[in-house]
This record gives C-alpha cells, structure tokens and sequence, in this order.
C-alpha cells in the first residue's frame, strides 16, 4: 500500500538522523523506533518531525497527543504522511 513511501521514510531515518550503523534496508517497517526497537530517543523524534516537514510538508506537533502512536513504526509514520500530505494544498495537517 505504501511500500514506496515507507522506503522513502527508511532512507530519510537514516539520512536526518545520520545513523551511520544502519541501512535503510535494515529497518523494520513494523518495528518499534524507541526503545528496545531502532533505538531513537525524544530528540531524534523532533528531528525526524521536523525532517518529514520538510520533505512532505506534514506538521507534526510536539504536543500531539497521538505522537507515540505517529511515531511507533515506519508503517505508521507513512500512514500518516499518506494521509496528510495531500492537505497541502488544502492548508492544513
């Protein structure tokens, strides 16, 4: 369904949070990113936030209260992205 876009998250993980021990190929896509998964911290969650902005111009708050679930896996990042980078033209996340 959006293989493509979870492929494209993969490499901007990789890319914006410059994990140099990890290939985009490697990540899970239904993997957890914190904690016992990819291992990310709060801080690479606001730069990921802030990478997936610019890329798709999808706002994602630091005070959304869907955040952990947003940011649980690829899969679900994507699935956000996919539904919200279309409200671009519309004006609104």
């Amino acid at each position: 369904m959006n293989e493509a876009l979870e492929q494209e998250l993969r490499h901007l993980i990789v890319d914006s949070l410059m994990l140099q021990d990890v290939r985009p190929e490697e990540i899970d896509v239904d993997a957890p990113l914190f904690a016992n998964g990819l291992g990310l911290d709060s801080i690479d969650a606001l730069e990921l936030a802030l990478a997936i902005e610019r890329r798709y111009k999808v706002r994602i708050a630091a005070d959304d209260t869907r955040n952990r679930e947003l940011f649980a896996s690829v899969r679900s990042l994507a699935a956000h992205v996919a539904l919200h980078r279309g409200d671009a033209a519309g004006g609104g996340t």
